[in-house]
């Protein structure tokens, strides 16, 4: 008997000290994460305007958001959009860039540079200066598209190329992937490409069978975070959307956002408008677990696909 107490009180020892240890986590993890997690969860299943006490309502707010608000949708189907077609192309176009990069022999600090300071302007600065270099009345790029006689697209005024606009935007800002890419590149065995060379291996060859796949974990992180990123993509179509609508000034002034014609309207957006601006905490709450659900679920599907592809290289 006394050497199981011993023991017990071992364990526990053991088990207390390794909980110390844990505890700026454990801390962190309840109190960044998982209390407002629980909280909106509740919160989606009330009624609350902030002002008065939130009272249950069962799942009112999850009928409202999926068959009664009318912007869900249209963000839907635009992030979806972003999610796809941004981050692809800002992979490919990164990927590219780091390939350039590495390869030039003179002046490369130079091109880093210039590849890489767009990246380091704030987004809404950037958004705004992007947003009148593609002005359809006066800004040069369709200045300039008109003088060498090709179409001169609306941009952010029309609905059908405002998100091309945001994706040129996205890639304009690539210079984070470069530098990802660029180091990842750098690090590929130089002697693997030496033994291609002499088996007659071209450029193409060379890139799909020794620079992909050493680099591969490298692009499934850029996935990755670029789907988060594109999840959570806010600012730059709100600020867009306000200035090409000619809505860049007064406090007071309500927007209803996604100009044009809902074209730029992303789930972030809905929690912002269902929550600080019609003040419907419990809709903007169903909106943001929506957002969650997607992000864990848009990852969780690259990750086992990653996991797929692994196994099946071995």
């Amino acid at each position: 008997m006394p050497a199981a107490r011993a023991q017990r009180a071992k364990r526990l020892r053991s088990a207390l000290r390794t909980a110390a240890f844990l505890s700026p986590w454990l801390i962190g993890f309840s109190v960044f994460f998982a209390y407002p997690l629980l909280s909106t969860v509740y919160f989606s299943f009330t009624k609350y305007d902030g002002f008065r006490p939130p009272a249950f309502n069962g799942a009112d707010n999850w009928s409202y958001v999926f068959t009664d608000y009318p912007l869900f949708w249209p963000a839907m189907r635009n992030t979806a959009w972003l999610v796809v077609v941004m981050v692809s192309c800002r992979v490919v176009f990164g990927l590219g860039v780091g390939l350039l990069v590495t390869k030039i022999k003179t002046g490369a600090g130079v091109f880093r540079t210039l590849f890489h300071l767009p990246y380091l302007a704030p987004p809404v600065a950037a958004t705004l200066a992007f947003v009148f270099l593609l002005n359809p009345g006066t800004g040069p790029a369709n200045t300039l598209l008109d003088a060498v006689g090709l179409p001169t697209p609306g941009w952010f005024t029309d609905a059908d190329w405002s998100k091309p606009a945001l994706t040129a935007l996205a890639l304009w800002g690539v210079g984070d992937l470069m530098v990802v890419f660029m180091a990842a590149l750098l690090d590929v065995p130089k002697e693997q490409y030496e033994a291609a060379e002499l088996d007659g291996a071209g450029a193409w060859a060379r890139l799909r069978h020794i620079t992909l796949p050493n680099i591969s974990p490298i692009i499934m992180f850029a996935v990755v975070t670029g789907v988060i990123q594109a999840m959570q993509y806010y600012t730059q179509p709100l600020v867009a959307g306000k200035v090409a609508a000619g809505v860049i000034g007064g406090s007071g002034r309500q927007f209803e956002p996604g100009y044009p014609d809902r074209s730029t309207l992303t789930l972030p957006q809905l929690v912002h408008n269902l929550g600080f601006q019609r003040f419907d905490y419990g809709a903007a709450c169903v909106v943001a677990l929506v957002l969650f659900a997607l992000s864990m679920a848009f990852t969780a599907l690259l990750m086992r696909r990653r996991g797929g592809l692994v196994g099946a290289g071995r």
